[in-house]
């Protein structure tokens, strides 16, 4: 069993969601995986507890969380040493117009934190128009209306949700089997021989 650490920024709550799916996709193949939100790292917190690192940030105003930020730029010669992935959640990741743009975050922020992770992932986020004030749900419709050409439907509190789900939890499959193979470790449960009926 591999040790999986998930860790995120978020905004309006979308990328814990995320990261709380990546966790429960690497459980199920029999792995330990603990999310938790970057804000609320313990002082002597040790990434050698871990065997991979997952990191995650959402997109604001084209800029990534400045705690996560910190987080890789102090960490990362150890996670340059070890199995990483990266995972971003955007509204514009939620198009394929939007994904080079995405990209284009995502290519500024490895540079600049010289972060090279094995992995990466890009999903499209939410809209908690139920949670912003007036102004600012007037500010992201108009967003959202130049965005996104085909809106899905709202929830009842007036939410919209980008993400696909499919594609998060096949990401957090994709990592869990690189680092199984990085690592030389068979999953748990198989036993490498074929099952019999």
């Amino acid at each position: 069993m591999l040790s999986f650490l998930i860790l995120y920024g978020t905004g309006e709550g979308q990328t814990e969601t995320v990261a709380d799916r990546i966790a429960e996709t690497i459980d199920t193949r029999g792995h330990d995986a603990t999310a938790i939100d970057v804000d609320e790292l313990s002082a002597g917190f040790d990434l050698g507890e871990f065997d991979a690192v997952l990191v995650g940030a959402s997109i604001h105003v084209g800029k990534h969380q400045p705690s996560v930020l910190e987080f890789v730029r102090s960490n990362r010669t150890d996670l340059n040493a070890m199995p990483t992935a990266f995972f971003q959640v955007s509204l514009s990741s939620a198009t394929e117009e939007g994904r080079a743009q995405a990209v284009g975050y995502f290519e500024e922020f490895s540079a600049e934190m010289e972060w090279h992770p094995d992995r990466v992932g890009f999903f499209g986020g939410a809209l908690r128009y139920s949670e912003y004030g007036f102004l600012k749900r007037l500010l992201m419709k108009q967003i959202a209306k130049r965005a996104v050409s085909d809106m899905p439907e709202a929830d009842a509190s007036g939410d919209v949700e980008f993400t696909d789900w499919d594609e998060v939890e096949a990401f957090a499959a994709d990592v869990a089997a690189f680092v199984e193979g990085r690592l030389g470790v068979t999953p748990p449960g198989a036993t490498g021989q074929p099952e019999l009926e």
